[in-house]
């Protein structure tokens, strides 16, 4: 009797596993079927999100959402182009000293003061300089007992009391050191001693160096105790008033442009800020490493600060032409396209936007020239502002829906 309670509850043991582990398995199934099918319908919704957006009146009056239609305006065909911020050879210049020496006295100029023309940069000291002056001293006091023996001379001989040799070869020494006198005086000068004034009391050791022009320095090398050599470049100082760019145009898009044509460029490393200006000067040289053509144009009274050789961005402009456009804002991009939204013109609580694939291409004054992808629905307005809030929901709903 003991033994069949015993098998009885051994036979109920196993039938209740049986059974749990057999639930176990259909209810796992089942579990991952409805997931594929709740699946199945998130992608579909998800697409059908992609499409449509739904808002409410106060909604879109609360997000200032405006309709409209297309604008028919003036939008030119570009070349794009690239390249620097330039400078004609003539403004650029080098500063160096005009004779050997050592500096003294440098101010403390840095790269990217601006200076004005004339201002004292540093002083050059030469005990030469002193030597030339002596020499110079020297030779005008010579020269003034010379003429003075000449004038005698002449007298003298007049008088039939001289001898006209020692006339003549007063006239050749007085017109030797006159020659050297002016030598000596056009070399003080060239190192900026004048010898206007010169005397034994005013004898001077130094020159100063002044800046040979108005403008930025964009090198600086020179220092005080520093020994140089009129070889030796000791500043660089450009001017911008004759800035202009420098782009290089690829050989396919050169036939298109034109002297006059106006430009649009931008300089990235300050900033996003658009600068106008124009094609001045079509290069004629082609250069054969990176197939372009090199193209200068004047900048209009407003650019950007000067930094030598900044890289800029341009559009060149060609003809007008008259197209489809809509507010820059108006167009939406997602993954590989871009889109407006459109609704119906009603006056119902809630308002269905279906979004349309475009093809934007070239934008000016804020409009954007688009061709149409998907056909716009009949009776349909399209969102020319507040389409960012539609885009913006739109993506809210995909992503509570994925939630």
């Amino acid at each position: 009797m003991t033994n069949i309670k015993v098998y009885i509850i051994i036979f109920f043991s196993l039938a209740l596993t049986f059974t749990f582990f057999s639930c176990g398995h259909s209810n796992s199934d089942g579990e991952d079927h409805t997931h594929d099918d709740k699946t199945d319908q998130y992608n579909s919704e998800d697409h059908e999100l992609n499409e449509h957006v739904h808002l409410t009146k106060e909604q879109i009056e609360t997000m200032n959402i405006q309709f409209g239609d297309f604008s028919q305006i003036k939008i030119s065909d570009i070349v794009e182009a690239t390249g620097t911020l330039g400078l004609p050879p003539n403004a650029l210049t080098a500063v160096s000293a005009k004779a050997s020496g050592y500096i003294r006295d440098s101010d403390k100029f840095v790269e990217g003061d601006y200076i004005i023309k004339g201002n004292v940069l540093a002083y050059l000291e030469n005990p030469e300089f002193i030597k030339q002056q002596q020499r110079y001293l020297e030779v005008a006091a010579e020269l003034v007992f010379d003429r003075q023996e000449l004038s005698r001379q002449r007298s003298l001989l007049n008088a039939n009391a001289g001898i006209e040799r020692n006339v003549q070869e007063l006239e050749s020494k007085v017109a030797r050191k006159t020659a050297s006198l002016k030598g000596i005086a056009q070399q003080l000068a060239y190192v900026g001693i004048s010898v206007g004034s010169l005397t034994t009391e005013n004898i001077i050791e130094r020159v100063p160096i002044y800046a040979p022009m108005t403008g930025y320095i964009t090198a600086i090398t020179m220092h005080n105790g520093m020994f140089v050599t009129p070889q030796i470049e000791l500043m660089e100082i450009v001017n911008e008033n004759h800035l202009h760019l420098e782009l290089d145009v690829f050989e396919n898009d050169i036939a298109h442009i034109e002297k006059g044509q106006p430009i649009s460029y931008t300089v990235p490393a300050l900033g996003n800020t658009s600068y106008k200006g124009e094609v001045h000067v079509i290069g004629k040289e082609f250069n054969s490493e990176n197939k372009t053509v090199r193209i200068h144009g004047h900048l209009e009274r407003e650019r950007p600060r000067f930094i030598k050789d900044l890289f800029v961005t341009a559009k060149i402009w060609l003809n007008d032409q008259t197209v489809l456009a809509l507010p820059e804002k108006a167009i939406m991009k997602d993954g590989d396209f871009s889109y407006i939204y459109v609704a119906e013109d009603n006056t119902i609580e809630e308002i269905e936007f279906e979004r349309i694939r475009v093809l934007p291409s070239n934008t000016d004054n804020g409009f954007t020239a688009i061709a149409l992808i998907d056909p716009i629905p009949d009776g349909t307005k399209i969102v020319t502002g507040g389409a960012y809030y539609v885009f913006a929901q739109s993506k809210s709903g995909e992503l509570e829906h994925e939630h």
